[in-house]
């Protein structure tokens, strides 16, 4: 799969450069098509993580060729993104802080702000030397041993806590709090102002509520919140003195039950409703480890490997026969299935 996803990663930066490179990851669907191109079966979490990997394994031979890299991975490796970010500073063109920036907004927006039940655990941030990047991460919900997937785009992205998503694939769930909806824009604006109000009167605010019966329609609950624990949270809040929800996100240490129950009260207080709309919307070429729909050939994977990379070679030296050739095949195929 590395060989494979180097020449891969090549092909397409030689001939889209690497912006072009970037927008087909963050595309949700043709990087599933890539996962299933490199082999993977098409319905494992492994897709994300594996193809991943991959790609940051093959980026490690030739990404300073390419001027594309790769930071993050799965679980622990995920917390080290910044690091790694800021680690290849003296070879990018711009300075390092701003992507650093975007990778914690991105895991902070679908580990925080928007509450659908997954658990991020793998964060992946593939960035350019002109300081374009992609966010491809991955949450788990438990129980139901599911997954869903995040892809993020700089390209494009207007805001980082309004529809700020390429796009979020995998099962629909229920109960979803989407604080970055377009339509959560009153929340959006009410909660930053309840975080600059005294943590005793939002801790009494909340006690309240737990002794009343709400109605039906709300679909925040208070049952898991306890008002008491969020105290500390709601002071590191004040603390913060926040302006607007981007800046209160960044907050350390306000994590989901926090904005949760600051939605809450945003609500009830004034009238200002979050959103509930679930974001998710839900190709073989050499089998999958699987076996479904057959086991991999691992001849016929080979032999897309040499042909890719003889096309690259060739196409470096002025010979740009063979990726003028694959070029007009996608489209030829593209015709005949629409």
């Amino acid at each position: 799969m590395v060989r494979l996803g180097r020449e891969v990663l090549l092909a397409l930066s030689e001939e889209f450069g690497t912006q072009g490179v970037l927008r087909r990851l963050a595309d949700p669907f043709w990087f599933q098509a890539l996962g299933c191109f490199l082999g993977f079966d098409w319905h494992s979490s492994g897709l994300t993580t594996t193809t991943c990997g991959a790609l940051k394994e093959a980026l490690a031979s030739v990404g300073k060729e390419l001027g594309l890299y790769a930071a993050g991975g799965k679980g622990a490796v995920s917390r080290r993104t910044p690091y790694e970010i800021i680690a290849r500073g003296e070879e990018l063109s711009v300075e390092p802080q701003p992507l650093v920036y975007a990778s914690r907004m991105a895991a902070k927006v679908d580990s925080a702000a928007l509450q659908d039940g997954f658990q991020i655990y793998h964060h992946v941030f593939f960035f350019d030397r002109e300081g374009h990047w992609c966010v491809v991460q991955q949450g788990m919900k438990g129980q139901a041993g599911m997954a869903r997937r995040y892809h993020w785009l700089s390209d494009g992205l207007e805001s980082f806590v309004c529809e700020p998503h390429v796009g979020v694939v995998g099962k629909r769930t229920g109960s979803v709090l989407n604080l970055v909806a377009k339509e959560a824009a009153p929340a959006r604006e009410a909660i930053p102002e309840l975080s600059r109000k005294a943590p005793e009167k939002l801790v009494g605010e909340l006690t309240k509520l737990r002794q009343m019966k709400l109605p039906r329609r709300h679909a925040v609950l208070i049952s898991d919140i306890n008002p008491a624990r969020l105290k500390t949270v709601f002071l590191k809040a004040y603390e913060s003195q926040a302006q607007d929800f981007e800046s209160l996100l960044g907050v350390p240490g306000l994590g989901a039950k926090g904005l949760r129950a600051l939605a809450l009260l945003s609500e009830l207080l004034y009238g200002a409703p979050a959103s509930f709309r679930d974001p998710a919307r839900y190709s073989y070429a050499h089998g999958g480890k699987d076996g479904t729909p057959y086991p991999v050939d691992r001849e016929a994977y080979d032999r897309t490997i040499q042909v890719l990379r003889r096309a690259v070679r060739r196409a470096r030296l002025g010979q740009r026969e063979e990726l003028a050739a694959l070029k007009r095949l996608g489209s030829a195929l593209g015709a005949k299935e629409a």
